[in-house]
């Protein structure tokens, strides 16, 4: 199981949620290092391809051989502008993770302090609200 899978009745201690927060930046930050190179895979494979077409064409092969390598030309041209928004999507949720957590710990790092630096138990959330 993902150590990013949702689960029920989870953890949300402080050091819990930051360690969740984390794992997700890191994992958001590694899919984008890997979209981007396959985003230069693509495109180079693209522009071979178109090259390719042109040397058939040169080479006066039959013309259903260019059209197709033409074909693959396109369809990675293609492909590689859908994965171009998803490793923008991946940049943008790596962000937000890493902005989440720094957020999460302004707010609660110091509690977080207070609650492990003391023996007695915390009563549960909600507890004072009756």
């Amino acid at each position: 199981m993902s150590d990013l899978a949702p689960t029920t009745g989870g953890d949300n201690r402080y050091k819990a949620v930051q360690q969740k927060l984390k794992t997700l930046g890191q994992a958001m930050d590694l899919a984008s290092n890997e979209l981007e190179a396959l985003l230069r895979g693509m495109r180079m494979n693209a522009q071979r391809s178109e090259g390719l077409a042109v040397d058939i064409a040169n080479a006066e092969l039959d013309r259903k051989f260019i059209e197709m390598t033409n074909q693959v030309s396109v369809a990675l041209g293609g492909a590689a502008v859908e994965v171009k928004k998803l490793h923008e999507t991946a940049q943008e949720v790596s962000g937000l993770a890493h902005d989440a957590r720094r957020k999460h710990a302004r707010l609660y790092e110091g509690l977080d302090t207070v609650r492990s630096g003391r023996k007695e138990r915390t009563p549960k959330p909600g507890f004072f609200a009756h």
